[in-house]
């Protein structure tokens, strides 16, 4: 059930919403050039969250720094604000395609994961706190989808959190963290080393990320014989339409063939592409390993938390399974070891026999008591040893003294 719009920025709709798709998900033909600024946004009604529920467009930045209206949702608790406003928690989404059709939005009880069927946005607004979960540029809006661009969805998620600020009704405080899964955890580690300087006006207390995406030279030669070599397939089709086909040309990594079928990404979700592209061998796709390309090079290292060279104060929890069938666990081990040699305060939880997705059931309420200790000013390294399972591996840097 879905509410009257509540506001809406002047201007009329220049591009009208995808097929199949409400018309909320028109856009105007003027994007204002503040990120964080609403576009539109209305209240939904879904029985299964137990605050409020709002959808909403918002302006962000491209990689490339030009404007464009990104859709999401943002949840409020039902119980009041406290003073100076509700804390918030951003969410940055997992792999689930590039299609408009796949925007999260669309529905929110599955936007963010369950635990024990019950959704976790729940126990985050039982905490007091407001959770806001964008669709990322590209899923529901004009475009294609910046898969795995990290300052993108950086840029996505930081932005929506300005947004629920801008709505004075939400009643926000300027405190949030962001928590971001798979596709997600490079989203989260990209909000760490731009979140301060992108959004001054807003205070990063802490991020999560979950099986974050590094050491890309490591995943491409993994993938290239796992069930999820069309990752790769999204990734060249992705970085193309966000860099451009000067600075990422299709034909130096793709087969003609994978070239004629780039369009599949605008035609379906993860189940989707997975049937569609993972039928042909990796020859039939790939033409070249992009690593061998400098172009191609460049940018996937700039797309590699492995490559920050800075760090910030903001503290960071790296959590995943020991059994990632997606995202080898040495590539988090080796993140770490960077982070730490340049000074990055973090922890990192690996959950034993866990896979790739199935350990947020087992990370998720040691997850919360680390997001409810930064909320609170807690001290960092946190004291807190996580619960979810017996003999949880841990890293923390710098050593607590």
């Amino acid at each position: 059930m879905v509410g009257a719009v509540s506001f809406a920025a002047p201007g009329s709709a220049a591009i009208p919403a995808p097929k199949g798709l409400p018309g909320f998900y028109s856009v105007p033909s003027s994007i204002p050039k503040k990120p964080g600024s609403v576009i539109k946004y209305q209240k939904i009604v879904d029985t299964a969250i137990t605050g409020s529920t709002y959808r909403v467009m918002y302006a962000s930045l491209s990689v490339l720094n030009k404007p464009v209206a990104v859709t999401g949702l943002i949840f409020v608790p039902s119980t009041p604000a406290p003073p100076g406003g509700y804390p918030v928690v951003s969410w940055g989404h997992g792999t689930n395609g590039m299609a408009d059709i796949c925007a999260p939005s669309l529905h929110p009880t599955y936007a963010l994961p369950a635990v024990d069927n019950v959704p976790t946005v729940n126990t985050m607004l039982a905490h007091g706190w407001v959770v806001t979960a964008s669709d990322y540029q590209g899923e529901g809006t004009p475009g294609i989808l910046p898969y795995l661009v990290g300052v993108s969805a950086a840029r996505n998620t930081i932005d929506i959190v300005r947004a629920a600020h801008n709505i004075a009704a939400l009643h926000t405080s300027t405190n949030y963290v962001v928590w971001g899964h798979s596709e997600g955890g490079q989203t989260a580690m990209f909000s760490l080393h731009i979140g301060p300087t992108y959004a001054p006006g807003l205070h990063l207390k802490g991020v999560v990320a979950g099986a974050p995406p590094s050491q890309f030279a490591v995943i491409y030669q993994f993938l290239t014989t796992s069930p999820y070599r069309f990752y790769l397939f999204m990734a060249g089709i992705a970085w193309n339409a966000a860099y451009g086909s000067k600075e990422a040309p299709l034909s130096e990594i793709l087969t003609p063939r994978a070239i004629k079928l780039a369009s599949v990404v605008t035609k379906g979700c993860f189940n989707y592409l997975e049937k569609t592209i993972d039928k042909y061998t990796l020859k039939e796709i790939v033409k070249a390993n992009p690593f061998d390309e400098p172009g191609w090079k460049q940018i996937i290292s700039s797309n590699d938390p492995e490559n920050f060279t800075t760090v910030n104060s903001v503290p960071l929890l790296i959590a995943q399974g020991g059994a990632d069938e997606q995202i080898p666990v040495i590539s988090t081990q080796l993140l770490a070891t960077h982070l730490c040699g340049i000074g990055q305060d973090l922890e990192r939880w690996i959950y034993p026999g866990q896979s790739h997705a199935g350990v947020i059931n087992v990370y998720f309420a040691d997850m919360v008591h680390w997001i409810a200790d930064r909320f609170a000013g807690d001290p960092n390294p946190d004291p807190y040893q996580p619960v979810g399972l017996p003999g949880v591996q841990t890293t923390t840097c710098p050593s607590p003294t």
